[in-house]
């Protein structure tokens, strides 16, 4: 039997960073890795999967109209998206969206991975405060704690995704190589300093973390 994460069409393991995260590598492994939101089997995790299909076309947009000269690699495509001073980049706040809710979704999978007893719904609700939360304004605060308290038993989850034994094992890979991405980009969007909200910026006003140099 095959596992949820090998009939995905690319892992975060396979996506290129030397040089810059692989833009094209990266946005298959988000459609892939997107689909988990399927597994959990309910529709108020829409909202969730929705915005973050949203915010990939918003890359790829970028990216077939820029080729990859420009837009090849995260980096790229951050640095080259409309001059300095400019507000107006959609794709770069779109590719911003996209790893917050990855972090999101990883720090869940994380979490669940590493207390074995817990389950689901305090997995995702501790993510969801920890990542998420901060950037969202009071109107969207409570549609997404309804969508954490959806979330199905830990048993009913983990057997959706296939035999446990490898199960563990690509999930610990793929966690471990989406952290890897999602941490270098959070300090490179620190770094770059753009005039957009911070990564890590919340919509309440806080400062930026700065991360000081890039990540290798």
């Amino acid at each position: 039997m095959s596992t949820f994460f090998e009939e995905c069409k690319r892992s975060f393991t396979d996506v290129p960073t030397e040089g810059g995260v692989d833009t094209a590598a990266f946005l298959e492994a988000c459609e892939g890795f997107i689909k988990l939101f399927d597994v959990l089997g309910n529709s108020a995790f829409k909202i969730v999967q929705n915005d973050m299909n949203g915010n990939i076309a918003k890359v790829q947009t970028r990216l077939n109209a820029t080729g990859a000269e420009k837009s090849g690699t995260l980096e790229k495509l951050v640095q080259n998206e409309g001059p300095g001073g400019s507000k107006n980049r959609p794709a770069t706040e779109g590719l911003m969206w996209l790893l917050r809710a990855l972090d999101f979704t990883a720090t869940a999978m994380r979490n669940s991975m590493n207390n074995k007893n817990e389950e689901l719904v305090e997995s995702f609700t501790k993510a969801y405060g920890s990542t998420l939360r901060p950037h969202h304004g009071m109107l969207v605060r409570p549609v997404f704690a309804l969508a954490m308290k959806a979330c199905p038993y830990r048993k009913d989850f983990y057997a959706k995704l296939g035999p446990q034994d490898k199960v563990d094992q690509q999930m610990e890979q793929w966690m471990a190589a989406l952290e890897k991405i999602v941490a270098h980009m959070k300090s490179f969007y620190a770094y770059v300093c753009f005039p957009l909200p911070s990564f890590l910026e919340s919509e309440e006003g806080a400062e930026a973390v700065n991360y000081g140099n890039k990540a290798d």
